[in-house]
């Protein structure tokens, strides 16, 4: 397991706000209440360990498949529904929809080889994750990958917590399967748009791995 880089600056600031919040117990309290320290110190601890979980990038075997579309993110299936994109397709897509929690590896991975032929971000608010609006109404930035087989899209969610979303691909660019895509700090949702003669190999509320569980075939 590593560390993603999108962590440094963030866990550097929470080792430092536990180093000082310790240091300030043990010189204030411990003489008195030395329990209070001691339960000061757990907490503290735990929460620093537990965001440090946030940017673990475990290390895997990946899948690759030319026949197979694998999971950009690690998390829960919440929609497996036809629907139809008014953003790029301007037809009825089959969605199927991560949901990502905080507990979950939040690095996302390019579900199939292709080209990036769009590439777009856009504002919008925070709602929860699992919201049906959140698709369109939420922060999000969303990528097309075009190959032999077809286009995918894949939209990258904010949510509640999650207000921060990295996205490292350029348009043109050729990408490969189960490599890095991009981040969302502390979960959210991922969604992907396939054409609707994909065959579906997940259902819901299934646990998926990034780069690992075969969303659907082509």
């Amino acid at each position: 397991m590593t560390i993603h880089k999108e962590g440094y600056k963030t866990i550097a600031i929470g080792v430092f706000a536990f180093a000082i919040i310790n240091l300030l117990s043990f010189y204030f309290i411990s003489f008195h209440q030395p329990w209070l320290s001691w339960v000061i110190f757990v907490l503290t601890l735990g929460l620093l360990l537990f965001l440090i979980s946030f940017f673990r990038v475990p290390k895997r075997t990946m899948t690759v498949n030319e026949n197979s579309i694998v999971s950009p993110a690690d998390g829960k299936v919440v929609v497996i529904e036809e629907t139809f994109d008014e953003e790029y397709f301007k037809d009825k897509r089959l969605q199927v929809s991560i949901f990502m929690s905080p507990a979950n590896v939040h690095q996302n991975l390019n579900p199939v080889d292709g080209d990036v032929v769009y590439n777009q971000y856009h504002k919008g608010t925070y709602l929860v994750a699992w919201h049906p609006k959140s698709s369109t109404e939420n922060e999000r930035h969303c990528v097309v990958i075009r190959n032999s087989k077809g286009e995918i899209l894949v939209k990258q969610i904010a949510g509640a917590l999650a207000k921060r979303i990295i996205n490292y691909l350029i348009l043109g660019q050729k990408v490969k399967q189960s490599t890095e895509m991009g981040f969302i700090k502390f979960g959210s949702r991922v969604d992907l748009l396939l054409p609707t003669n994909c065959k579906v190999r997940v259902n819901l509320n299934q646990a998926v791995r990034g780069g690992v569980t075969v969303i659907a075939e082509w």
